[in-house]
C-alpha cells in the first residue's frame, strides 16, 4: 500500500450529493478521495453524448431544488454552474385544445380563465399558501434530523427547536401542512381547482419517483417537495443547467477539486473495511485498498448497508429495517435524437412552448390509469410523461438544425410482471412513442435515435436499487427522523466512522446536495450556516 492510499475521508460514489460532500470536507481542510464506478461522474445528474453531437440528460433533466446555500458555498458559478429558465409547462389535450402556465404571471392567468374563471381566481390563493408552506418547510431541509428514541440533551433541543418552530405558523397554514402530509395530491388539489387538465398535472409532481397514484394518500406531501425549489431566489421555479445535469456535478466535482479533493473515475468499491466495529477503509474491486479513519457512502441504504457491510458488522433489527425500506422503481427514461422538432396538433409550429415543460396528463384518470397497469406488474400502456427539449434551451446539446427530446415517464415498475428484458423496454419504448404521437404526429418520423432506459437499465447502469431516482420512496413513514429509519437519520450508521449521506437520507432526492452537505457538517461536528 503507498502513502498515496491514506485519506482523511474516503467517499463511495460520485454522484451530486457524494461531489457536495467531499467539497464541504475538502473545504474544512480533510484530504479526501471520492471512488465512482462509472466512467463519468454525477451518478444520476449525468450528461453523455451517446451518439456523436447528441447529448443526453441520461437520466436526471432539469433544476430546481439545488440548495442555495450549496451554489453560495462552493461558488458554483464560478465553476461553469449556468442554469436557464424553463419558460412555460405545456399540457396537450385528447380533443386538440391545451392548457399552458407560463413564467408570466398574466399570461397563466388569462389561460387559466379560459378553461376556469373560478381557477384562475384560485390559483393565486394556492400558490400564495404553498409558499408560505414552501418557506416553512424549508428550514428543515438544512437540520440534522434528531432522534425521536433518543433523550440526549442534543435531540431534546432539536425536537424542541423543531416545535417552536411548528408553533409559529398561523391557523391557515398549519392545518394546510396538516392535509399535505395526510392527504392524496388528487384529493387536495380537488379542494381547490375544477380544470381537469391543471389538478392532473399538478397531481403529477405528487407521483414522480413514487410508486403511488395521484389518489394515494401521501402524494401532497410529495407535491410540496417539488415546491421547495428556487433558481435565484424564486421559489417553484425550474430550470436547465446549460450543458444538462451533468454540468451540474462537474461544477461542484470541479469546486471540490479547487479545496483539494481528489476525484477519481472507474473506481468501484466493493466492501468497507470494518475492524473491531469500526470503519477504517475501502477495497476496490480491483483489488485496491484506501485507508481513511472515516469513510461516507453516497450510494442508496440497501447498497450503503447490504452490499458495502457484513451482515454480521450491523445489528440484527438494522439489517431488517433496512431491508423493509421502501426502495420500489416505479419510472423509466427515454431520450430520442430528433431530425426535427415535435409538432403538436394543439399548438401546431416552433414557438416559447417547445421552450418549457410538455406534461402528457390530460386528467387524473388518466394518471390513476397509468398507475392501474403498474399495480399489477404491468409498465403503463398509457403512460404520464414530463418531457423537455433540452436544445431548445441550449443548442449545443444537439448538431445544428437538430433536437434531443428527454422524456421522463410514469409507470415502469422495477418489479414487471415476469422481469424486465431488452424486449419489454423496446415494447415500453414504443408505448412511450405511441403515445405521444397522438399529440405530435410527426414525432415517430423524425426519430433518428433512441434510449430507453427502465428501472432495470438504471439499476444496472447507474447503481440506483430497483432503479429508484430518489433511493427510496417519499412517503411519510420515510422521512425526516425515519429516513433511512429510526435512530440513524443522523448520517450515522452503527459502524463508527462510517457515514451516509446519498438521497435515501433526509431530506430526500432531486437534485438538492442537501444529504452531502448535512452529512458533512455532522462528520465536521459543525451545525448549519
Amino acid at each position: 500500500m503507498t502513502a498515496g492510499h491514506r485519506f482523511d475521508a474516503i467517499v463511495i460514489g460520485g454522484g451530486h450529493n457524494g461531489l457536495v460532500n467531499a467539497a464541504y470536507l475538502a473545504m474544512a481542510g480533510k484530504r479526501v478521495v471520492v471512488l465512482e464506478k462509472r466512467h463519468v461522474l454525477g451518478g444520476a445528474a449525468v450528461t453523455e453524448e451517446i451518439y456523436p453531437g447528441f447529448k443526453y440528460c441520461v437520466c436526471s433533466y432539469v433544476v430546481s431544488l439545488l440548495r442555495p446555500e450549496i451554489i453560495r458555498d462552493l461558488d458554483l458559478p464560478r465553476h461553469g454552474l449556468e442554469i436557464l429558465p424553463l419558460e412555460s409547462t405545456l399540457t396537450p389535450l385528447p380533443d386538440g385544445d391545451h392548457l399552458v402556465r407560463w413564467a408570466d404571471h398574466d399570461q397563466t392567468r388569462r389561460e387559466l380563465y379560459r378553461h376556469s374563471p373560478r381557477d384562475a381566481e384560485a390559483y393565486d390563493d394556492f400558490g400564495k399558501l404553498m409558499y408560505q408552506l414552501a418557506v416553512a418547510v424549508k428550514p428543515i431541509l438544512a437540520m440534522v434530523p434528531p432522534d425521536p428514541t433518543s433523550l440526549s440533551p442534543k435531540d431534546l433541543l432539536g425536537f424542541a427547536r423543531l416545535a417552536r418552530h411548528f408553533r409559529g405558523l398561523g391557523e391557515e397554514q398549519f392545518h394546510a401542512l396538516f392535509k399535505l402530509m395526510t392527504m392524496s395530491a388528487a384529493d387536495y388539489l380537488d379542494e381547490w381547482f375544477e380544470t381537469e387538465p391543471l389538478k392532473a398535472t399538478m397531481s403529477a409532481s405528487g407521483i414522480i419517483g413514487t410508486f403511488l397514484g395521484p389518489r394515494s394518500p401521501g402524494t401532497a406531501y410529495v407535491l410540496l417537495h417539488h415546491y421547495l425549489g428556487e433558481i435565484d431566489g424564486a421559489m417553484r421555479a425550474w430550470g436547465f443547467a446549460r450543458g444538462g445535469t451533468g454540468a451540474v456535478s462537474e461544477s461542484i466535482a470541479s469546486a471540490a477539486r479547487r479545496f483539494g479533493a481528489d476525484i477519481r473515475t472507474e473506481a468501484g468499491v466493493a466492501q468497507v473495511i470494518v475492524k473491531n466495529g469500526k470503519a477504517v477503509g475501502v477495497a476496490l474491486e480491483n483489488g485496491d485498498e484506501f485507508r481513511a479513519p472515516v469513510v461516507v457512502s453516497a450510494l442508496d441504504p440497501k447498497r450503503t448497508f447490504l452490499q458495502m457491510v457484513e451482515p454480521k458488522d450491523l445489528p440484527d433489527d438494522f439489517v431488517d429495517a433496512i431491508r423493509r425500506f421502501k426502495i420500489r422503481g416505479s419510472s423509466g427514461k427515454v431520450n430520442l435524437a430528433l431530425s426535427e422538432l415535435p409538432d403538436f396538433t394543439c399548438l401546431p409550429g416552433v414557438g416559447p412552448h417547445l421552450r418549457g415543460a410538455i406534461s402528457i396528463s390530460p386528467s387524473v384518470d388518466y394518471l390513476e390509469r397509468a398507475y392501474d397497469d403498474a399495480k399489477y406488474g404491468a409498465f403503463s400502456r398509457r403512460p404520464y410523461m414530463d418531457i423537455i427539449i433540452p436544445s431548445m434551451i441550449d443548442p449545443g446539446m444537439a448538431p445544428p438544425g437538430k433536437h434531443v427530446m428527454s422524456i421522463f415517464v410514469q409507470y415502469a415498475p422495477s418489479d414487471l410482471d415476469g422481469g424486465w428484458d431488452e424486449t419489454k423496454r423496446e415494447a415500453f419504448g414504443d408505448a412511450v412513442i405511441d403515445t405521444l404521437a397522438e399529440y405530435a404526429p410527426n414525432l415517430p418520423g423524425a426519430i433518428l435515435h433512441r434510449q430507453v432506459l427502465t428501472p432495470w437499465d438504471i439499476e444496472r447502469e447507474m447503481g440506483l436499487t430497483q432503479g429508484n431516482i430518489f433511493h427510496g420512496e417519499l412517503t411519510l413513514q420515510q422521512l425526516f427522523c425515519m429516513r433511512p429509519t429510526v435512530g440513524w437519520a443522523d448520517f450515522t450508521t452503527p459502524v463508527r466512522n462510517y457515514y451516509q449521506c446519498g438521497s435515501g437520507t433526509h431530506p430526500g432526492g432531486g437534485i438538492t446536495g442537501a444529504s452531502g452537505r448535512l452529512a458533512a457538517l455532522k462528520i465536521l461536528g459543525g451545525r448549519p450556516r
